[in-house]
């Protein structure tokens, strides 16, 4: 039996790794009513590793929020006129300066200013080894998209995705912008549906290395592995509740496919759902109180909610023969699917107060969608030309990227959540 292969690797071996399944992102659409923001170039963030105004801009634009405008250097960022930085067409700037102390850390200092009130609208300061120089500038990003938009950025979590190359199977994490690709597991057999813990430290998956499929849950810091069900039959789709004290999944020990709910530290699996068809592709709810699943008990699949101690289901899609993989805004307030129509399988989100629907993608062959953390973006596997890659598109549908890498297919994504 070939063993899942799995690594405990030095700074050294991630790099080169990184260099081998780097993400390439490609920006395809904008959002309306961008807001200009000039952001200058650092001040001595030559001594970096990571020339942090680069990273804020480019941030920046992949959100689809902002119109960049490059304001070059300013020497003096403690007194800039910020009334000449209006008539040039920005309503904020952002300056900063980074320094190198002598352990070989850095400095990195940065104000918000706003043209429109004539005002600081923030300021940061972070110290930051080498190796995390890159996560100061998505920080700054962050603040600067949450006090020009009034919403949380996500440009400092992580995403999570499988890569296969033949028989070549890669669980692999990065930033959300794709840098900083690191391998989680390698093996000869597939990897499929992993998910995030809470807390970001964890991801649950599926893992066929014993030739039939297991769940596990693995620590991304210690590396250390927990079978959560090794059940007779298949044993599917793991997704954590809100607080990480639980995992919903499906198993077909019984006979056909159910919803089940086990510790996430393993053991105490107890059946929720009982239908005479198939229950698979379970989620929980934002509040933790209820699970969203995928059923064909009306006859083809579509998605249904259940209370999270099991009871009776209530079908959530009407539109379409064929509605599944459920996911949920962290807000509550939307739910993002696949449905297949006219022979397409497209990315779909739903306003769970109302019922209405928008199709957010033109692809043929979508799945696995997951939300950002802060509920405005998703993230999915799609297909075109006959190759997979990772898209993302806004909730408003306006802003799509684009995730490729050079060799191979890349599927199976999921979006980690906002880092403590």
């Amino acid at each position: 039996m070939k063993k899942l292969n799995t690594l405990i690797l030095t700074a050294g071996v991630l790099a080169s790794l990184s260099a081998h399944a780097q993400l390439r992102v490609e920006i395809t659409g904008v959002g309306s009513n961008q807001i200009p923001v000039a952001v200058a170039a650092f001040g001595d963030e030559s001594v970096s590793p990571t020339q942090i105004s680069k990273i804020i801009k480019t941030d920046l634009e992949r959100s689809g929020a902002f119109k960049i405008i490059d304001a070059g250097t300013i020497a003096d960022t403690n007194n800039v006129d910020l009334a000449a930085w209006k008539a040039k067409g920005a309503d904020a700037l952002v300056v900063g300066t980074v320094q190198k102390a002598a352990d070989g850390s850095f400095t990195v200092r940065y104000k918000l200013m706003s043209t429109v009130q004539n005002a600081k609208l923030s300021q940061l300061d972070q110290q930051a080894a080498p190796q995390f120089t890159r996560l100061a500038g998505h920080k700054i990003a962050d603040d600067v998209y949450e006090k020009l938009t009034g919403v949380r950025g996500i440009f400092a979590t992580r995403i999570a995705y499988v890569t296969q190359q033949g028989r070549s199977y890669r669980l692999e994490v990065a930033d959300s912008d794709g840098e900083n690709v690191q391998l989680a597991l390698s093996s000869n057999e597939p990897i499929i549906s992993p998910s995030w813990s809470p807390d970001g430290t964890k991801v649950a998956y599926v893992s066929f290395e014993q030739k039939k499929p297991v769940i596990y849950v693995q620590n991304l810091i210690t590396r250390q592995r927990t079978v959560i069900a090794n059940e007779k039959g298949s044993n599917s789709a793991p997704s954590w509740s809100p607080d990480g004290s639980r995992i919903a999944l499906a198993l077909s020990k019984s006979g056909n496919t159910q919803v089940y709910v086990a510790n996430s530290t393993g053991g105490g699996i107890r059946r929720i759902s009982n239908s005479s068809g198939i229950d698979t592709e379970p989620q929980f709810s934002a509040d933790g109180q209820s699970i969203y699943f995928t059923s064909d008990r009306s006859g083809g699949p579509q998605i249904y909610r259940m209370s999270a101690n099991g009871g009776d289901a209530q079908r959530i899609t009407f539109t379409g023969s064929y509605n599944i993989s459920p996911r949920v805004s962290s807000d509550g307030k939307s739910l993002a699917y696949i449905s297949q129509r006219g022979g397409k399988f497209q990315l779909y989100v739903m306003d769970l107060a109302s019922g209405q629907e928008t199709r957010l993608s033109d692809n043929t062959n979508d799945q696995a969608p997951s939300f950002a953390p802060n509920g405005k973006y998703i993230l999915y596997s799609t297909e075109s030309g006959g190759r997979k890659a990772l898209a993302v598109v806004s909730v408003d549908g306006r802003v799509k990227q684009r995730l490729t890498i050079q060799a191979g297919a890349i599927k199976e994504p999921t979006w980690g959540p906002f880092m403590k």
